[in-house]
């Protein structure tokens, strides 16, 4: 679907730079959108597709760098690709630790940026794919009731059914026709399944009841 056509944003002040880049990503089936300078790439609104951001390190008024952070605390999680012209291994390591898919130094071949990009946009997908699972799960979550969701929480920890009985002062026969209402509404076909999501939703953690002392 045309909707779905991965998008590449480009911020750089070079004019020549930015047309040059504007047409590699055309030809390679993508489509580009070019800006001069981070102000204008975040005031310009953005498409809910997969997609990643190629950043000159070196920008009028904020490095780049600098802009990788403030996009970071601004919790856009574009895939970033840093292009530069005065590069040095100290500020590629720095990049590359803050989250950046890759540094490149120009000039570059075209086809280093373009396996560049093709990696940025498969972990942008795999993220957003990522965080539409932790809504839907969010969204089963929330179909539970109270003590559903307090008898999954120690299901997933390890729990026996009399053992959940004896926390919460219920019986095991409740603790079973629960289990098997969480199983549904959570759509777990089977425990690890069960375990696996209640770990993405960050379940368990304190569930476990203290000793007695």
């Amino acid at each position: 679907m045309a909707a779905e056509r991965p998008v590449v944003f480009v911020v750089d002040d070079d004019p020549s730079m930015r047309e040059s880049l504007r047409d590699l990503v055309d030809s390679v089936g993508l489509e580009a959108r070019v800006f001069g300078s981070a102000p204008e790439f975040l005031q310009a609104k953005r498409p809910d597709v997969p997609g990643c951001l190629v950043l000159d390190v070196r920008l009028p008024g904020s490095s780049g760098l600098h802009f990788q952070q403030e996009l970071a605390k601004a919790g856009v999680q574009l895939p970033v690709i840093f292009i530069t012209g005065h590069g040095d291994i100290p500020m590629s390591v720095r990049a590359i630790k803050a989250g950046a898919v890759d540094f490149l130094t120009k000039p570059f071949h075209e086809q280093e940026l373009i396996d560049a990009i093709n990696a940025a946009i498969e972990r942008d997908r795999t993220q957003r794919h990522e965080a539409a699972q932790i809504v839907e799960l969010r969204r089963r979550l929330q179909a539970l009731t109270q003590r559903e969701r307090e008898i999954m929480a120690l299901v997933i920890v390890g729990r026996l059914n009399k053992q959940i009985a004896a926390d919460l002062a219920i019986s095991e026969a409740t603790v079973k026709v629960h289990r098997g209402q969480i199983m549904r509404k959570m759509g777990a076909r089977s425990l690890p399944e069960l375990v696996r999501m209640g770990d993405a939703l960050g379940l368990g953690a304190n569930a476990r009841p203290k000793p007695k002392s």
